[in-house]
C-alpha cells in the first residue's frame, strides 16, 4: 500500500467526519442511514486506505455515545463492508448491484453486529439480540436499497472529484 499524502490524509479526515454526521444526522430514523453506502464508495476510491476513515469515524462514535459492548461491534462491522467490497473483483459501479449488496449487507447486519453478544453472553444472549432486531435489520436492507438507487451515483461523482484533487506531496 502506497503511502499517505497529506492530501488524502485531510481529506479522509473529512470524509470521517461526513460519515459521523450522516450516522448522527439520520440517527432519528431506525436504522435508515448513509454510512453503508458511504464506506461503500469511499472503498472503491481509497481502496486498502479506507480502513483509516472507518476507524476514525467509530472512535469519534465512542467519543459521542460512550464506549460499550455496542461499540466493539462497530470495529469490525464496517471493516466487513470494506473487505466484501474489495475482495469483488470486478468493481461493482451499478447501481442495481451496488443496491443489491448493500440490501444484503443491512439485512445480515444485526446477526453481524450481535457477533460480542454471543461472545459475551452465550448463545440465549446473542440469539435473542439478533432475533428481536429482524425488524430493524429489515428496515436497514429497505433503506439502504433506497439511499443507494438515489445517492450512489452523485456521491460516486463527488467523493472522485475529491480524491482526485488531493494534493500528492507525501508525508
Amino acid at each position: 500500500m502506497r503511502r499517505v499524502n497529506t492530501g488524502e490524509l485531510v481529506s479522509m479526515a473529512l470524509l470521517s467526519a461526513i460519515l459521523l454526521i450522516g450516522q448522527v444526522g439520520m440517527s432519528y430514523l431506525p436504522n435508515i442511514e448513509i454510512v453503508s453506502l458511504l464506506i461503500y464508495i469511499y472503498t472503491q476510491v481509497y481502496r486498502k486506505k479506507v480502513f483509516l476513515i472507518i476507524y476514525v469515524f467509530v472512535i469519534l462514535e465512542g467519543c459521542i455515545y460512550g464506549f460499550g459492548l455496542w461499540w466493539f461491534g462497530y470495529l469490525y462491522i464496517w471493516s466487513i463492508l470494506a473487505l466484501i467490497v474489495l475482495l469483488n473483483k470486478k468493481q461493482q459501479t451499478s447501481v442495481i448491484t451496488t443496491s443489491a449488496i448493500l440490501g444484503a449487507y443491512g439485512l445480515s447486519f444485526g446477526f453481524l453486529y450481535s457477533i460480542p453478544y454471543f461472545l459475551a453472553g452465550g448463545w440465549a444472549a446473542g440469539f435473542s439480540y439478533w432475533v428481536s432486531g429482524i425488524p430493524f435489520d429489515l428496515l436497514h436492507c429497505g433503506g439502504n436499497i433506497a439511499v443507494s438507487l438515489v445517492c450512489y451515483r452523485p456521491l460516486c461523482t463527488l467523493i472522485g472529484k475529491l480524491y482526485h484533487i488531493s494534493p500528492k506531496s507525501t508525508l
